[in-house]
């Protein structure tokens, strides 16, 4: 999309911390307190933190006044006269109405479970931060372990048992009330059971709440003894309940001493791969109000009273439409679309689960199940398959299940809201819908083609808005014929189709071909003649499933810089040689034309579009089956093709190649994430993933690069079985679903050698029916007949073999999973990890090692969660200051860049709030900054929250939580913490292990900064047995000759002096001085360093000869120990900050 390329100025920047001020906050009945807020947050906003305060978090239902009037819930606070530094707001109780009862009991029931892990994301930093201390680690991460426990990944908090306030909290039966206690002000009845074993029947009025004197089977609704009103139900419960009182209130110091980051929602739920242990319980208020929405049976929806449907097209393309001409009117609009988007995908993720499921009626009953369209809560639904032959031309299923999306973000183009949601084997398209779409009273479609370029229509309209889109998306203009063979203008892929909505907007939808086609993966018999060298190196063309294989955007720049520096590079030296050949007495037009000429040689010779200027565009039409071109265009058609075919190559000769930077460890991928955001970033899609393993082969360094390859391995076995698991899932029964989960992991995964499907133990036979004539709805009850249980280990991996070799075109010579495991040395619990991650499915504990039963039960198989893809809107202001934050710090300007991501961190917590991946990255860098500049405390307090924040955004085993684990621990060693960063260094070892085992440059990193740690605490013994483990995997991954090898040598000499065996730090002290001194010189400082500590080593053996030879005079050797310990904490320090010094680069 058009990126702005300003960066909010000076004054601008000032003015995002002279918005935030400070407020009185008057409650009803309690003292008044300040509130920090901005002058950007609205009225609405305020509300919503004032719910959340410990101070007023029992009240929902208040307005807010300043001087008597009342705010309204839609104005900024900065546009309100009179609110100022020190306002007085006051806190001012209404009256309830039905849909504010219901708020409240809700709002009541978060606030009992608030700390609840069930349902949240999570977090277990401040265990290993403050709480109990062991140097000894737990023996399941001790180097050459083998077994690898999940149970440890969420271990228990003490803050998390259950704390109950009420045992029942449920909707009386006596609602809804009669009409004659309606006019009396009854709104609701709520029937409550304390933990006194007391039964309450609560009415809910408009003034409040109040004990009435009805039973289970009596309905009395006057007001019982002690006649109490109260706005609140927490005020009510806590005069009717001792028990409620003290557990609300040690509730509520339990939050407090908890840290903020982990109390605040998180605005997109993490679902962990592994169960955290608990059992499900009673939860009345949920069970009442789990949708808001239900659906009768007629499929038509009926709204509950307190929730209100939401319009999700206009609400986002009203806030796209909101000005962007200054810094705070950009915040405010990035902050509107990032609060919507975030709803729905939340939204978008319940209805794909409601219509999986059959929850929601489609639009199309008659159809088969697999092409049903829906409509819930105004957002369409439509599954992953071809309807009405649409894709036809381009693979027909596959390309429907693969169709993409992209975001424009041109002013006065309007797109959908999509997500993508994977739920049980299907993918679910949602998207908000088209205004009169639905309606059928929409004109045809005025830019486009919806029938593979068949008819095609162009509109001016639409012309002018993808012309300013088509620059930065490096779409060529150009021509096609249409059906009456009459040349047709477009700035977009033909299958882009434009409408004009009953509001009045432009719309495009099927963006799908937005970008250039992969030739790479488009075989037809024209273009064998055209394949460049290098693609045929690599075995390309090869046949794709689908014909919508697309370049990605980053290999699109990447490729237009490199010929844009070719473009001048060429042009540089054919000036140069002119320059130089010139005679002076040359006409100056003629110079002109020469001139000219270069530049037209130069363009020719790179591509560009002009034949006067460096401008390199894509034709995304070249290659699509049915697209025909004006004759006088195909020359220039042709060259699109080249250029085309040139890009293909460049990916595979360049960018693929490009992948050597592992080597020096600027990238270090831990697991199929972070792999794929490695190769992205490069422009490389995950289905060249075979060609990656190839040049992975070639490489002569391929020993350093054994994890990538191993992790590309894995990468293609959990990919290739989920394409499986997905057709694999479509023939099970609803109540066979553990069953058939299980079964699946079982023939993936499970040691034994025949794997049978479990019964399905919950279902009971039918008495209705003999043995005889059971029909298929009974089949549920007898897995084995059915499709799925007859699955096998050697069936799924002969599948396995065929979807790798067709999709990512690697081949498995392996003859089972059992062998190539143990061929690549892979781990079954980061492909079981990788598989679940994958798929949505929640696990509890295994047993992979036992051969006499199969790894998983129906049991074991805990849940399936929705996977959902989505865009994920952001500040864009704000990653441009983190740009010139990160130049200005390498420049050295480290003030500069600290003042640079201040402004960052404001912009993109305003924007996304705290919890967000933006957040956590301008927290570690300020940290970082922060560290460099010795202020070591500010820099342990940011890397904190960065730290919370990735465990609750991305997931407690995150690659990138490990990695912040490992600088908070640095920065608590720094400050002298050494027990607290042991801890957090033996989290980050465990989780390292469980994502990618122990033959990792990770693992060499933190068996160093282990055993440094260690050696600080003298815990030599444990110190020596991760140091020996670091000096064994650095002198795989860095080489024999590096100089991390020679630091890990001085750091064992270390250790070893501690202990008194001189003569092993001698000999690891020698290697350290010889490589310092072969790869730095004599001159280094490293090298003098070395040269000094071998003398002093070998001075203090002759010492100890002596001392050994007079016996009788010991006295010296304590004294001389005391010293080496003084002196080694200080150079332990030096060598850890050292050691972890490339981490703190921006």
């Amino acid at each position: 999309s058009n990126k702005r390329k300003t960066l909010p100025s000076d004054g601008e920047a000032t003015d995002l911390h002279e918005d935030e001020f400070t407020v009185r906050i008057q409650p009803p009945g309690a003292e008044s307190f300040d509130l920090q807020v901005s002058g950007q947050m609205s009225v609405s906003e305020l509300h919503q933190v004032l719910m959340d305060h410990e101070l007023t978090c029992h009240h929902s239902c208040f307005s807010l006044q300043l001087g008597g009037a009342v705010l309204d819930s839609a104005a900024k606070l900065g546009s309100i006269q009179g609110i100022q530094e020190g306002a007085l707001i006051r806190v001012v109780e209404d009256s309830y109405l039905v849909r504010d009862v219901r708020v409240h009991l809700r709002h009541v029931r978060n606030r009992l479970r608030s700390l609840d892990p069930a349902g949240r994301s999570l977090s277990y930093l401040s265990l290993f931060t403050r709480g109990s201390v062991s140097r000894s680690p737990p023996f399941y991460i001790l180097p050459g372990c083998k077994e690898r426990r999940l149970t440890p990944l969420q271990p228990i908090r003490d803050d998390w048992k259950p704390l109950q306030c009420l045992r029942v909290l449920n909707i009386s039966s006596w609602n809804p009330p009669p009409g004659n206690r309606k006019l009396h002000g009854d709104l609701m009845y709520i029937s409550i059971l304390t933990m006194e074993e007391r039964e309450l029947s609560i009415t809910c009025c408009t003034r409040g709440f109040y004990l009435n004197q009805s039973t289970a089977f009596n309905f009395n609704p006057k007001p019982a003894a002690p006649k109490i009103l109260c706005h609140s139900l927490v005020d009510l419960l806590s005069q009717l309940s001792p028990s409620f009182r003290k557990n609300f209130a040690a509730l509520q110091k339990r939050r407090v001493y908890q840290h903020p980051y982990e109390c605040i929602r998180a605005p997109v739920q993490v679902c962990a791969w592994a169960a955290p242990p608990g059992d499900h319980s009673l939860d009345c208020v949920t069970s009442e109000e789990t949708d808001g929405q239900v659906t009768n049976r007629l499929g038509l929806m009926v709204t509950l009273t307190f929730v209100q449907i939401r319009d999700w097209n206009e609400e986002l393309q009203r806030s796209r439409e909101l000005p962007r001409a200054s810094l705070l009117e950009r915040r405010h609009r990035d902050r509107r679309l990032f609060r919507i988007n975030s709803d729905f995908v939340a939204a978008a993720a319940q209805g794909a689960v409601s219509m999986t499921e059959g929850n929601v009626m489609p639009l199309n009953p008659g159809e088969p199940p697999h092409l049903h369209v829906s409509v819930w809560n105004n957002l369409f639904f439509s599954q992953g398959f071809d309807m009405s032959d649409h894709y036809a031309p381009v693979g027909g299923d596959a390309a429907a299940h693969a169709a993409a999306y992209a975001s424009v973000d041109t002013e006065g183009l309007h797109t959908l809201g999509t997500a993508v949601v994977d739920y049980r084997g299907v993918r679910v398209t949602a998207q908000t819908v088209v205004p009169g779409l639905l309606e059928k009273n929409l004109e045809q479609i005025v830019y486009g083609s919806n029938d593979n370029g068949k008819t095609v229509f162009t509109h001016p309209r639409f012309l002018e808005l993808l012309g300013e889109s088509s620059k930065s998306l490096r779409i060529q203009p150009h021509q096609v014929l249409d059906h009456s063979d009459s040349p047709v203008e477009l700035r977009s892929a033909v299958s882009t189709v434009g409408i004009f909505g009953s509001d009045g907007r432009p719309y495009i939808l099927d963006l799908l071909r937005t970008f250039p086609p992969d030739l790479n993966f488009l075989v037809s018999a024209e273009a064998q003649q055209e394949v460049p060298a290098a693609c045929r190196s690599f075995g390309f063309p090869q046949r794709h499933r689908h014909g919508l294989a697309s370049l990605r955007p980053q290999l699109v720049e990447a490729f237009v810089q490199h010929r844009s520096e070719l473009f001048a590079k060429m042009a540089s030296d054919d000036l140069g040689h002119q320059f130089a050949t010139e005679k002076p007495e040359e006409p100056q037009r003629a110079a002109e034309q020469n001139r000219r000429n270069i530049f037209w040689k130069a363009c020719e010779n790179v591509g560009s579009m002009s034949d006067s200027h460096f401008d390199i565009r894509f034709n995304p039409d070249v290659c699509f089956p049915g697209v025909r071109f004006p004759s006088e265009c195909l020359p220039d058609v042709q060259k699109q093709r080249r250029l085309l075919w040139e890009a293909a190559a460049f990916l595979l000769s360049n960018q693929i190649p490009a992948l050597r930077d592992c080597l020096d460890h600027k990238a270090v991928p831990m697991d199929g994430a972070t792999l794929t955001s490695v190769i992205h970033q490069r422009g490389v899609n995950v289905r060249y993933l075979g060609a990656v393993l190839k040049e992975l082969d070639e490489m002569e360094e391929r020993e350093k690069l054994s994890h990538v390859q191993r992790i590309s391995i894995s990468e293609v076995i959990t990919r290739s079985a989920k394409h499986i698991f997905r057709t694999y899932m479509k023939d099970v029964e609803p109540a066979a679903f553990s069953a058939a989960v299980s079964h699946f992991l079982n023939c993936l995964l499970s040691s034994s050698s025949a794997p049978v499907p479990d019964s399905c133990s919950d279902e009971l036979p039918s008495r209705r029916r003999s043995r005889r004539r059971r029909t298929q709805s009974d089949r549920a009850n007898f897995p084995t007949s059915s499709l799925w249980a007859k699955l096998t280990s050697d069936d799924l991996w002969s599948r396995i073999k065929t979807e790798a070799e067709d999709y990512y075109h690697y081949t498995f010579k392996s003859e089972s999973i059992e062998e190539e495991i143990e061929k690549h040395n892979l781990q079954k619990i980061s492909l079981l990890r990788e598989m679940s991650i994958k798929t949505g499915i929640q696990l509890r504990e295994y047993m992979f090692e036992c051969r006499h039963k199969p790894a998983f039960s129906e049991d074991d198989v805990v849940n399936i969660f929705p996977v959902v893809k989505h865009l994920k809107p952001t500040s864009t202001d704000a990653a441009g200051l983190v740009q010139q934050a990160q130049l200005a710090a390498q420049r050295g300007f480290l003030r500069a860049g600290l003042d640079l991501l201040g402004q960052a961190l404001t912009l993109f917590s305003s924007v996304c709030g705290i919890l967000h991946e933006d957040v956590s990255k301008c927290l570690r860098l300020l940290g970082r900054l922060r560290y460099t500049l010795g202020e070591n405390d500010d820099a342990l307090i940011l890397q904190e929250k960065a730290a919370l924040i990735s465990e609750r955004i991305q997931g407690t085993d995150h690659p990138q939580t490990v990695q912040d684990y490992t600088h908070l621990a640095l920065y608590f060693f720094a400050g002298g913490r050494l027990s607290t960063s042991l801890q957090l260094l033996y989290r980050a070892r465990y989780l390292t292990l469980l994502i990618i085992g122990e033959d990792h440059p990770q693992i060499a990193l933190l068996d160093t900064m282990l055993g440094l740690v260690l050696h600080a605490l003298m815990e030599n013994e444990l110190s020596l047995k991760f140091l020996q483990n670091a000096l064994t995997l650095t002198s795989k991954y860095h080489g024999a000759k590096s100089l991390k090898h020679a630091h890990s040598h001085h750091v064992l000499a270390i250790v070893y002096e501690i202990k008194g065996e001189l003569q092993l730090a001698l000999n690891h002290e020698k290697e350290a001085h010889i490589l310092y001194k072969n790869q730095l010189g004599e001159s280094s400082d490293s090298t003098k360093e070395s040269s000094e500590y071998l003398q002093r080593l070998t001075d203090q053996g002759a010492i100890l000869q002596r001392a050994v030879r007079h016996i009788a005079q010991l006295g010296a050797k304590p004294v001389l120990f005391f010293w080496q310990r003084k002196v080694q904490i200080e150079d332990v320090e030096y060598q850890l900050l050292n050691q972890n010094g490339n981490k703190q680069q921006l």
